[in-house]
């Protein structure tokens, strides 16, 4: 979670490095300001400012920084939409249940290869990951890579991820589920391009 393998988890670490900085600057700006108005003693018939503080500090201040959030949140959260016609995107199809991931890929050379626990994934490359459940509500959540999504019994939820290495991503389901909750790791294996065509060609002939 704190070492980003993919744009997706870049971007949600980038939103909280801003938030996290930002408020910290704000909290020494009111503390410098609350110890500066400690110290000082206002002077016989001097006119007092409170207004320019209230609106500037309470409203204008406030107002312009929760709008600059709001818009870099809402183009973030765009650049993380998936897409089901992306080009060059890799089709995957997550399936869970108490207490395991069945994973399917529409695009692969033989339609029905399927894997437990695992999702075989190219680095480098965009993954449209489509999730849901056929019992509980789970939760899919990879941190190096992105945010969580939820599986949903009748329901399809989606999540675009991607991996800039290749390596292992270790991920687990983020909802309580049961008693084997803790039982249901997940893991994203992402290959090269050439290991990976092999691989998915291998299982087309198999």
């Amino acid at each position: 979670m704190l070492q980003p393998g993919g744009p997706d988890a870049r971007a949600i670490a980038m939103i909280w490095n801003v938030m996290a900085w930002g408020s910290a600057l704000i909290l020494i700006g009111m503390l410098a300001l609350g110890a500066a108005a400690c110290r000082r003693t206002p002077r016989p018939g001097e006119r007092s400012r409170a207004g320019v503080f209230l609106l500037g500090g309470g409203l204008a201040f406030p107002g312009v920084v929760l709008l600059a959030l709001l818009i870099y949140g809402l183009r973030t959260g765009d650049a993380r939409i998936a897409f089901p016609d992306e080009q060059g995107a890799w089709r995957v199809d997550v399936h869970a249940r108490q207490w395991q991931w069945e994973v399917r890929y529409p695009d692969a050379p033989h339609p029905g290869w399927t894997t437990q626990n695992e999702i075989i994934a190219p680095a480098g490359r965009p993954l449209h990951i489509s999730v849901t459940s056929h019992d509980v509500i789970h939760s899919l959540w990879i941190p190096q890579l992105g945010g969580k999504i939820d599986a949903i019994p009748g329901r399809i939820n989606v999540i675009r991820l991607m991996a800039d290495e290749p390596g292992r991503y270790r991920g687990v389901c983020a909802e309580f589920c049961g008693v084997g909750h803790s039982r249901m790791p997940i893991l994203l294996h992402a290959h090269d391009p050439a290991t990976f065509a092999k691989l998915t060609q291998e299982v087309g002939h198999e």
